[in-house]
């Protein structure tokens, strides 16, 4: 097999979830604490070192799978690194209804979907979960909060199960179990457990551990 394809000729889909950055529309819980205008700057910073880490492997194609639907065509992303990425609109719904839906709009084949800020990701992490999944149907990484950072699909685009992310407890310790649960029947791997930051809480442990050199977990 070439490298970057996948068993039926296509390169596997990557999917970054965002937010058009603008104050009080992202981050908001970590805006609680820190201040809107704090957060937005550290959600861009965060949102163009992972679209510029992962949007030039040739080992998939990057797209971005933006909110709102009328931000696709803004100036924004090509400032965050995403010029000349393709890009989707979320659509409407709750976070579940948003990924299920990018899900089943991204080309057929092998897909996975992450959410944009995602301290310390890296292709290495990205290449693993698609290996992953040549040996089964869904995955699904987990954050240290009981959510998870990243969810895949062999078979995405019109395959992709119409169940997904129903019934799914958001901004609980409960959505990564029950978002597994929604996946059923399908075989499932886990991937690589990260941190998420949600809040000031999450941005001051993650701040801790750079100071102490800890490396991204693997």
């Amino acid at each position: 097999m070439r490298r970057g394809a996948s068993a039926g000729g296509r390169r596997p889909r990557l999917l970054i979830m965002v937010k058009q950055p603008r104050p009080g529309r992202v981050k908001t819980r970590l805006g609680r604490g820190i201040g809107k205008s704090e957060a937005t700057w550290w959600f861009r910073h965060a949102v163009a070192r992972t679209i510029r880490a992962l949007s030039r492997d040739p080992r998939w194609e990057a797209m971005l799978l933006v909110s709102p639907d009328a931000a696709v065509h803004a100036r924004d992303w090509a400032a965050l690194g995403g010029a000349g990425l393709r890009r989707l609109g979320q659509g409407g719904g709750d976070l579940g209804a948003r990924m299920a839906k990018g899900l089943r709009d991204a080309p057929p084949g092998p897909v996975l979907l992450m959410g944009g800020d995602i301290p310390g990701v890296t292709p290495a992490h990205v290449a693993a979960a698609f290996r992953a999944l040549e040996g089964a149907e869904a995955l699904f990484a987990p954050a240290d909060d009981g959510g998870f950072w990243m969810v895949g699909l062999k078979r995405g685009g019109r395959s992709a199960p119409r169940a997904l992310f129903r019934a799914c407890r958001w901004s609980t310790e409960h959505a990564l179990a029950d978002a597994e649960a929604s996946a059923a029947p399908l075989r499932l791997v886990r991937g690589a457990v990260m941190q998420d930051v949600d809040d000031a809480a999450d941005l001051l442990a993650l701040r801790r551990r750079h100071r102490r050199g800890s490396p991204p977990r693997v």
